[in-house]
């Protein structure tokens, strides 16, 4: 794949910073820590820049790097996991253009129950069904190619992974349809956690239900884009400085 050229890459680099500060707004990041990432083609992707509270973030903090770890745009360096999580994911997985990786709370709490995985027993819940992969080995923390790859295989073919103990990966084909995914995949665990804090069992739905619930929610996904153009008309509103 040829590299994104340069006005594309600083259009990315908007999204993403855009991205990073709606993650603050709705409560999906957690301090300095995680990454959101973008393969830019030639083995090259972008990258937020260690050290900066998210909602900091601006278009000049997302770093160029190469899967090898050499920073090659930008000022700062990329966090020893997200380089090991985030390049190994982009060289093993195809689909997964854009990859956001956090320990959002709902989604985590998830994780960490026996088995735990997201029911389609909710419509946000059945817009995920099928797409979505567990790992259920936690391994400690990302710092090795190896444990990068044992990740990415993990994630296969779907669009996000569930990781046991850990948090989440969501992949997507742009920042706008992998940030839209993020957001609810969050609304749909937060639902289920409420739900089963009652003690009650969960409402099981057919299957012939969930299917056809599971397709009709892929005209709502399609809508990705306008969701977040509508998030950055806010921010250029609010914090115009991040596309600084």
């Amino acid at each position: 794949m040829a590299m994104l050229d340069k006005h594309k890459r600083q259009q990315v680099r908007i999204d993403m910073a855009s991205s990073f500060r709606w993650a603050v707004r709705h409560g999906l990041h957690e301090g300095i820590c995680n990454h959101f990432s973008y393969a830019v083609g030639d083995n090259k992707f972008l990258i937020n820049r260690w050290g900066l509270h998210w909602s900091e973030i601006t278009a000049s903090n997302i770093l160029l790097a190469d899967y090898d770890g050499n920073v090659l745009e930008g000022e700062g360096h990329v966090e020893p996991t997200a380089f090991y999580i985030h390049s190994r994911v982009h060289l093993a997985c195809p689909q997964a253009v854009c990859a956001m990786h956090t320990h959002q709370p709902y989604t985590t709490a998830i994780t960490l129950l026996e088995k735990g995985r997201l029911e389609p027993c909710e419509q946000k819940a059945v817009r995920f069904h099928g797409r979505l992969a567990y790992d259920d080995e936690y391994n400690g923390v990302a710092l090795s190619v190896k444990e990068g790859d044992r990740l990415a295989a993990k994630l296969g073919n779907k669009s996000a992974l569930m990781m046991g103990s850990h948090g989440v990966i969501v992949t997507g084909v742009s920042v706008a349809h992998t940030y839209d995914d993020l957001y609810y995949l969050e609304r749909a665990c937060e639902v289920q956690v409420l739900a089963l804090s009652t003690g009650k069992p969960l409402v099981r739905l057919s299957e012939e239900v969930i299917s056809s619930t599971a397709e009709q929610t892929k005209g709502e996904r399609a809508s990705a884009p306008d969701h977040f153009e509508a998030l950055k008309r806010v921010l250029d509103r609010d914090e115009p400085d991040y596309k600084d």
